[in-house]
């Protein structure tokens, strides 16, 4: 696969795969092994974790106030206060995913979608690509959760939700992430302290 006399890759910021090999297939996630080109000619090999795109939601009620999910999260070995957030389905827009998720982990629906931002959750060994969202003209609108999920729905002002980052209350990667996109669409809201 060299590009050139040097039997070097001509892209120096790419890694062609050499061969890739499946090692797990589960229901969320699958595994693979891939051995690589590095751009100095050597193999490499790079352990990957495939996910679907997921979302994040940010709801906020006409209040002011965010609605967080708090789950137990067995890799984290403890309960995570959380913004709603899921996987996009086959087939499904993420627009569509966020409108299911809110149903199905807090109970509402929004009439205003602003998309955020988009996000590599872990670049260095996962696919999973993240798309956040801003929902607001939540009304309720309720559909069965998932039947292995136990979520808790905690309402907390915005300002302090952003104030939770600063003493770990709140930890969750996407969720610091997501309602730190949202501030500035919400000068109504007020700063964290």
């Amino acid at each position: 696969m060299p590009d050139n006399a040097s039997g070097l890759p001509a892209d120096l910021h790419s890694e062609p795969t050499i061969e890739s090999k499946r090692i797990y297939e589960g229901h969320i996630i699958n595994v693979r092994v891939d051995t690589v080109r590095m751009p100095s000619g050597r193999e490499a090999t790079r352990e990957i974790v495939e996910h679907s795109h997921a979302v994040c939601i940010v709801p906020v009620d006409d209040d002011g106030n965010v609605l967080l999910v708090r789950q137990y999260r067995k890799p984290a070995e403890e309960a995570l206060l959380e913004v709603p957030a899921g996987g996009v389905e086959e087939g499904e827009v993420s627009e569509e995913a966020v409108l299911r998720e809110l149903q199905e982990e807090i109970g509402y629906t929004a009439e205003t979608l602003q998309h955020l931002s988009s996000f590599w959750v872990a670049p260095g060994w996962a696919t999973e690509y993240m798309h956040a969202y801003l929902a607001t003209g939540l009304r309720p609108s309720k559909l069965e959760g998932d039947e292995d999920e136990n979520i808790e729905v905690v309402r907390i002002p915005f300002s302090e939700a952003l104030a939770m980052f600063k003493t770990g209350e709140i930890n969750d990667g996407k969720t610091i992430a997501s309602m730190l996109l949202a501030q500035p669409l919400l000068p109504h809201i007020g700063q964290a302290g």
